[in-house]
């Protein structure tokens, strides 16, 4: 967790708070460990400038020791709100992964993507506003001492949104992950991740493409 500016009555008491929704995100971390063990989480660093106070979390899906999807959520969070913000938190995450040539050229998979992530938020949140993002298809071609390296095909998605109530978190010993607090987005991102893994969906209703069989070296 990162704090900017100095500190004041005020912002010891967001401190504190943002200091439970941040709990409040590593338990549902266990929990969906305990649910997908395909999935690892790891800190990584925050951004310095979008928020008085930020937290983020990297993510990998593994299967069979290779890695088909990774991602990352970040949590920024600002008493006063932002705008194009619906109060005083915001959802930033990003995932990537590989997809076989011809479900990448598929005209449907941006559609596809973002309703995984749509639907996992409908089901697992208290709700959410002015969302926003993109899906992009993306090409990996090697060249020079790599040109012998598969052509590798995949996409990244990128969203943000609005947690509505999610400041309001339940402890985290009470959360249950479908829909209090902010451990239901989290739970929603790591639901969207797995969609995109092509392991089986985390809620009915929700179709996944197959993984790409050739993963690409680093």
């Amino acid at each position: 967790m990162r704090q900017v500016g100095r500190v004041t009555a005020s912002s010891e008491e967001a401190a504190a708070t943002f200091r439970a929704v941040v709990a409040g995100l590593r338990s549902c971390q266990d929990q969906v460990c305990r649910i997908r063990p395909e999935l690892c989480f790891e800190e990584v660093p925050a951004p310095r400038t979008l928020a008085p106070f930020a937290t983020a979390v990297g993510a990998a899906v593994r299967v069979d020791g290779a890695e088909i999807a990774t991602g990352r959520f970040v949590l920024l969070y600002d008493p006063a709100g932002q705008r194009g913000w619906s109060g005083p938190l915001r959802v930033i995450v990003y995932i990537r992964a590989e997809l076989e040539p011809e479900i990448a050229e598929d005209p449907m998979v941006g559609e596809v993507a973002w309703s995984w992530l749509t639907e996992e938020l409908d089901a697992r949140t208290a709700g959410y506003a002015e969302p926003s993002g993109t899906v992009t298809r993306v090409v990996t071609e090697g060249f020079g001492a790599k040109r012998a390296e598969p052509r590798a095909t995949g996409f990244e998605l990128r969203a943000s949104w609005s947690p509505l109530g999610a400041e309001e978190a339940a402890p985290p010993e009470e959360d249950d992950g479908q829909g209090g607090g902010l451990a239901g987005h989290m739970a929603a991102w790591c639901g969207t991740m797995c969609a995109a893994a092509g392991l089986a969906p985390l809620a009915a209703g929700v179709s996944a493409l197959r993984p790409a069989s050739r993963r690409r070296s680093p």
